[in-house]
């Protein structure tokens, strides 16, 4: 099972098409499923984002694709939306317990915690906005709200306009880039490109707070 799932997630680029020729409905619902799990779910921050996003708008910019671009920019940006509010919640009324939870650590990791710890006070409510772009950031951030008892009023703002700009800077990237001669025939590499750059963000933080904490050390 686990196998098979792994195997789903990195052939995505040949998967979804397959799908796609077989019902157009069922994909929209596998999309709209995952990207609600991943912004949702504060376990599953390493589900694919911004990557299964490009490659929804590069597929929807085929001629003779069953994807309709706007349609996944009004669907995605909803699951998007809903996956964060319900990360809060959880935020909310587990926070704690996840946090310090030596089970729960095993997963949800401590120094991740902490980066969006850090993320959050640092950007305020605006980090609900930019945490949109920052793969892993993007999962634990509302969580963080929701532990840190921001108001839902200003959470939900913050959250419906990053949670759709999200989805349509990603799938507009796709739809307008994807197709081309050079991309298209290296896709799994630019798919990896853009997870790497997407956590170039994280990984300048933990090296700054590595270095950081060596100095103090000396």
């Amino acid at each position: 099972m686990i196998t098979a799932i792994v195997t789903f997630l990195f052939h995505l680029d040949t998967v979804l098409p397959q799908l796609m020729s077989q019902s157009g409905l069922m994909v929209y619902g596998l999309i709209f499923l995952m990207i609600f799990i991943e912004t949702g779910i504060v376990v599953l921050p390493f589900l694919p984002g911004d990557s299964l996003l490009f490659l929804c708008g590069s597929l929807a910019a085929i001629s003779n694709s069953s994807l309709n671009p706007l349609l996944l920019i009004v669907l995605l940006g909803l699951a998007a939306s809903l996956g964060d509010s319900l990360n809060f919640e959880i935020g909310k009324r587990f926070g704690e317990h996840i946090s310090q939870s030596p089970r729960w650590q095993k997963i949800v990791k401590p120094k991740h915690l902490q980066q969006a710890h850090e993320f959050f006070d640092r950007h305020g409510n605006s980090a609900m906005f930019l945490g949109r772009f920052m793969p892993i950031i993007r999962t634990l951030v509302p969580f963080t709200a929701g532990g840190s008892e921001m108001k839902y009023k200003n959470f939900l703002i913050y959250n419906i306009i990053g949670g759709f700009s999200w989805v349509l800077l990603c799938i507009g990237a796709g739809f307008f880039f994807g197709n081309i001669a050079v991309v298209k025939n290296h896709f799994s590499l630019i798919m990896v490109m853009i997870v790497v750059i997407s956590l170039l963000p994280i990984m300048i933080i933990t090296l700054r707070n590595y270095l950081s904490n060596r100095g103090g050390l000396d």
